[in-house]
């Protein structure tokens, strides 16, 4: 493997190439480091490679003349990465995928980065390896290289141990001890001396889906699982940030045709499907409004349909039915979760449209939701009909990011129900 830096501080990578593993494969000659200064391609006379943003603002930028001839001085420069927060986000995956090449070029940026035209006249794969800003590319390099470096044959000294590690199998790693059996009170796991290679080998893989839970649960979503792991993380204790999640459901106020104000009707299939939704993601109470007398009748007989009869489908459904909450105000709906909860819950909007005002402030996300669900409870206000009143809008805290924004919306409540209630909560919650 030969890396090319292209840097303008090729003295940062000094130490850090010399040492450990990285400096005994350059020696061995498995891996092959090469250093191209943009300075040393400048036409300026004082070697200056930078200069100020075109339409202004704060910082230098790069100059594209001297980074291309760089680039271009390099006889194989292989696969061309630029390390920039904006890029690719740097993962094993990618790591595997780079190691493959035989040359690999990273260009580590500065200042405010570079000039944009060099994407167009290079074939640069922006990678970034994480979501913090560095002083330049150079720190960034390092990481990509080690990671790169330790994939290649010859480059480690026992050549599995380059896979069992965090994230080669799409989860963080177990916990390793060595000597002493104990350290100040704390023993080494029993499993690990039972000399049980199967048994160990089962709580290596426990513990590492733990971690992963714990930590990064991000990571379970593409992580290869099979049937025993699923069962090993529905056993784990966890956050269910979804108990102080409640969907209200309000018929009134919500807007009709020609955008008056009114209240619509309740369905079956609307109660049937969003108490289940509830149910599914570990939900509180689901709140149904509508202040028309023989609409609260119609929900109480929606609701002995399906609680009534013994058969095993609506038995099981039964369960779901248990969560809805018949009310005729939004106000008597925050009231009764205010009582279970200990505290006011805060009102999130949802709608199929972007917030009229121009300067209105950005919608929630789910993430920013999740983060409330952690500090307390929130009703979840759906709309019916058109959607809900402007009165209803004002009065909540906040407003969730529509649905299928960038395209057409043509779902149903209780569609949008459910990918809100995934959006917010996931699998892992």
């Amino acid at each position: 493997m030969r890396f090319h830096l292209v840097t303008l501080f090729p003295e940062f990578f000094a130490s850090p190439l010399a040492t450990g593993l990285m400096g005994r494969a350059r020696e061995n000659g498995v891996v092959d480091v090469s250093f191209h200064d943009p300075r040393a391609f400048s036409e300026d006379r004082h070697h200056h490679v930078d200069d100020r943003p075109y339409g202004g603002g704060p910082g230098m930028v790069l100059q594209p003349g001297p980074v291309a001839a760089a680039v271009r001085h390099i006889p194989t420069p292989g696969r061309i990465v630029f390390l920039t927060p904006g890029g690719r986000p740097f993962t094993q995956t990618l790591a595997r995928e780079l190691a493959r090449e035989e040359d690999l070029t990273l260009i580590c940026g500065r200042y405010e980065g570079l000039d944009a035209r060099l994407a167009d006249i290079l074939p640069l794969t922006p990678v970034s390896v994480g979501d913090a800003v560095l002083n330049g590319g150079e720190t960034a390099a390092l990481a990509v290289m080690e990671a790169v470096g330790r994939l290649v044959p010859g480059f480690m000294g026992k050549e599995a141990s380059g896979e069992d590690e965090s994230f080669s199998a799409g989860l963080l790693e177990y916990p390793h001890y060595t000597r002493p059996e104990v350290f100040e009170g704390l023993a080494v796991p029993d499993i690990l001396r039972s000399g049980d290679h199967a048994r160990i080998a089962a709580w290596r893989r426990g513990e590492a889906l733990a971690a992963t839970l714990r930590q990064r649960p991000d990571l379970l979503d593409a992580a290869p699982l099979t049937r025993t792991d699923a069962a090993v993380l529905a056993a784990l204790p966890r956050e269910r940030p979804g108990r102080n999640l409640s969907f209200c459901l309000l018929h009134y106020p919500v807007l009709l045709e020609g955008k008056k104000c009114g209240a619509s009707s309740l369905t079956n299939l609307d109660i049937h499907d969003i108490a289940r939704i509830s149910r599914s993601y570990g939900m509180g109470p689901f709140y149904v409004v509508t202040p028309l007398e023989d609409q609260l009748v119609l929900l109480k007989a929606i609701l002995r349909h399906w609680q009534g009869a013994p058969s095993p489908a609506r038995k099981d459904r039964s369960r779901a039915l248990e969560l809805v909450r018949g009310v005729r105000s939004l106000e008597e709906a925050v009231t009764q979760a205010a009582a279970r909860a200990g505290m006011t819950p805060r009102l999130v909007a949802t709608s199929a449209a972007w917030p009229e005002k121009k300067r209105a402030a950005p919608p929630l996300t789910p993430a920013e939701v999740r983060e409330w669900l952690r500090e307390g409870p929130v009703l979840l206000c759906l709309g019916t009909a058109r959607g809900l009143a402007p009165e209803v809008l004002a009065r909540c805290d906040g407003r969730m990011r529509p649905l299928r924004f960038l395209g057409d919306n043509h779902l149903s409540v209780r569609s949008a129900a459910a990918i809100l209630a995934d959006r917010i909560l996931g699998d892992f919650c």
